[in-house]
């Protein structure tokens, strides 16, 4: 999630209106200012506020439980790193409602989309010593390797794909990992799928990410979670940390995941995020984020040594992709990195920060202010509602401006409600009073094929039809809606509380020979067929 947008500061216009006077006085022949200018120096920009660090961490505690009591979220940890030290780092709430153990600092907590700045990193040690370049395509690290188009295939980077500028679409994967597609298979059948402009496009997309990511990992001769905990992990002291969830689920200090159902955080699910584990698979607590937020501040040094060459690092902490170009000429654009979000604050200082959310129970965000060598982590186990988010923005407003610039919570908290949309075009919908009357049920029992989802599977249970997808046969049962339509009520991290969707058949001669899932279809690949019927 992007949370930060950028904008030019008043330094533009010192340095517009000197370029305008010096065309002025100079002779014709002289004048050799350039058009264009080059970044702007680091001292172009507006002075922190007198005190503002030491008055935001003394307010850090209160905004926290503030912002925890008016969301609902249980529990929250807290770090701040400052000045290559640790500043703050505390534990609030519990890890579980209902039960008495609270977070403290080594509370271990999913990470979600917070592992991709995180996935970064490591690549940008493997860039630092020679294994890849962030130019490097792909398809040469990774062979067999492709995507719908045979010039993408050939050509698209691991910045591209760290940069979400692939071309491929918005949460392309997603769905499969919902219906338990393991990353290999789901890497593979990415090439299904269309694509939008090749690096003029943006898409948020896991699996992209996670495909150059892979690639990373097949140039070093290990598998991704070997290589981040040999490259990262273990050089930082982050003890605590892994890419790997049956490494969290070892941890007895852990966060349980609670999702907003029905207006209330409720510990319901458990999410198993390796097949996506460098865009949403780490695991960590706060003790070990400062670590690495000390690294990234440092730019690459740790504890006296380069870990990370200067190089390597700062295009990924750079704007590479329009993530939200502006509407119209009075609003901002945001940008994207290689793995962060990067923007720039209304004073004009540069900011990198990355959000992490589970809907079925997390919400992270980070944010780096590199001119006040400054960065915050929070780590909560709540749904995404804003809590993240608030806090770091309440706590980096004082550290820039004294005081808060708004009511942070206020802002964020409608907007990422919108991740709670229900799935499925029968959400929120009744079912007809009158229905037509369905077929026989053994008209639609059977197997039908799909190359990207795989095969559907229809058979007759004891209450009725039942739909099974995936190599783990997730199972739903079906419930009669109209005709040929039946309904379906998916719970997933894609398909929230009070998702609803349309299963529809197509019968002919007595037999179902074809259906479509309608929350499955945002690509137009949710029709299954099954070959035997239609052949009859």
């Amino acid at each position: 999630m992007a949370m930060f947008t950028s904008f030019v500061g008043r330094g533009a216009l010192r340095l517009a209106a000197a370029l305008l006077l010096s065309a002025a006085v100079l002779p014709l022949q002289a004048q050799t200012v350039p058009l264009t200018l080059g970044a702007f120096p680091p001292e172009d920009v507006i002075p922190l506020a007198p005190g503002g660090t030491e008055r935001a961490l003394e307010d850090l505690p209160a905004a926290i439980e503030s912002v925890l009591k008016r969301s609902g979220v249980p529990g929250a940890a807290v770090a701040v790193v400052h000045g290559g030290k640790t500043v703050f780092a505390r534990g609030f709430g519990v890890r579980e409602l209902g039960k008495p153990a609270l977070i403290d600092t080594d509370t271990v907590f999913q990470l979600a989309s917070l592992s991709k700045p995180i996935a970064a990193t490591v690549v940008a040690t493997q860039v630092t010593a020679g294994v890849v370049k962030w130019d490097d395509k792909v398809a040469q690290l990774m062979p067999g390797f492709a995507l719908k188009d045979a010039y993408v295939s050939a050509n698209v980077t691991v910045g591209d794909v760290f940069a979400h500028r692939s071309g491929l679409p918005y949460a392309a994967g997603d769905t499969l990992e919902d219906i338990g597609f393991d990353r290999t298979a789901i890497l593979e059948r990415l090439r299904l799928l269309p694509l939008a402009p090749f690096r003029i496009s943006y898409a948020y997309s896991n699996f992209g990410l996670t495909t150059g990511a892979e690639a990373v990992a097949r140039a070093s001769g290990q598998s991704w979670e070997d290589l981040s905990q040999k490259a990262l992990y273990g050089p930082l002291g982050m003890t605590s940390t892994s890419s790997r969830y049956q490494d969290l689920l070892q941890r007895e200090n852990r966060a349980v995941l609670h999702a907003l159902e029905a207006g209330r955080f409720v510990p319901l699910y458990q999410r198993d995020p390796d097949a996506q584990s460098p865009a949403g698979g780490v695991s960590s607590n706060v003790t070990d984020m400062a670590e690495w937020m000390k690294l990234v501040l440092a730019n690459g040094r740790y504890n006296g040594r380069d870990l990370i060459a200067p190089a390597a690092l700062l295009p990924a902490l750079r704007a590479q992709a329009f993530s939200a170009p502006a509407p119209t000429i009075g609003a901002r654009s945001s940008f994207y990195g290689f793995g962060f979000n990067v923007s720039v604050d209304a004073n004009g200082r540069p900011n990198m920060s990355h959000s992490g959310a589970f809907g079925t129970g997390a919400g992270t965000h980070v944010r780096f202010l590199p001119s006040a060598d400054i960065a915050i982590v929070v780590l909560t186990n709540g749904g995404p509602v804003g809590a993240a988010e608030a806090i770091a923005s309440h706590f980096m407003d004082i550290v820039q401006y004294g005081a808060p610039t708004r009511d942070w919570y206020a802002l964020f908290h409608p907007r990422l409600l919108a991740y709670y949309d229900p799935a499925g075009d029968l959400a929120g919908k009744t079912a007809p009073a009158n229905p037509a009357k369905a077929h026989p049920a053994a008209d639609y029992v059977g197997t039908y094929d799909n190359a990207y989802f795989g095969p559907a599977r229809i058979t007759q249970g004891a209450s009725g039809l039942v739909l099974a997808l995936g190599p783990g046969k997730l199972s739903m049962p079906l419930t009669h809606w109209d005709g040929d339509t039946f309904a379906v009520a998916p719970r997933s991290e894609n398909a929230p509380y009070g998702s609803l969707s349309s299963v529809r058949f197509v019968v002919k001669a007595g037999k179902a020979v074809a259906l479509r899932i309608d929350y499955l279809d945002t690509e137009g690949l949710a029709t299954w067929t099954r070959e035997r019927a239609m052949n009859r």
